[in-house]
C-alpha cells in the first residue's frame, strides 16, 4: 500500500509539472499597447468652411481671398464677382 501511495504522488507531481504547475513561473506576457504613429504628437490642422459652398477643409488646402477662404480658385473667382462692389 505504501508503494502505491508513493507512485499516486509522483504521477500527481509529473502531471502538475507538465501542466505548468511550476514555481516562480513568469505569467504568459501581455500584448503591449502599439506605439503611436509617428505623426501623432503633431497639431491637427484647422478645418475652416468654403465661403462660397460650405465646404469643410484643411486650412492648409484652403485658398484665401476677399471674404474669406475657398476650397478652389473657382469658387473664389464666383464669390469676388457676386460680392463685387457695384
Amino acid at each position: 500500500m505504501g508503494k502505491f501511495i508513493v507512485l499516486l504522488v509522483v504521477v500527481f507531481l509529473i502531471v502538475w509539472l507538465v501542466r505548468g504547475g511550476r514555481p516562480g513561473r513568469a505569467a504568459p506576457p501581455t500584448p503591449s499597447a502599439p506605439p503611436p504613429p509617428a505623426n501623432a504628437s503633431a497639431v491637427p490642422d484647422t478645418i475652416v468652411a468654403c465661403a462660397h459652398c460650405g465646404l469643410h477643409l484643411p486650412k492648409a488646402d484652403a485658398l484665401p481671398g476677399r471674404g474669406g477662404v475657398f476650397c478652389g480658385e473657382a469658387h473664389r473667382s464666383a464669390f469676388e464677382r457676386e460680392h463685387a462692389p457695384r
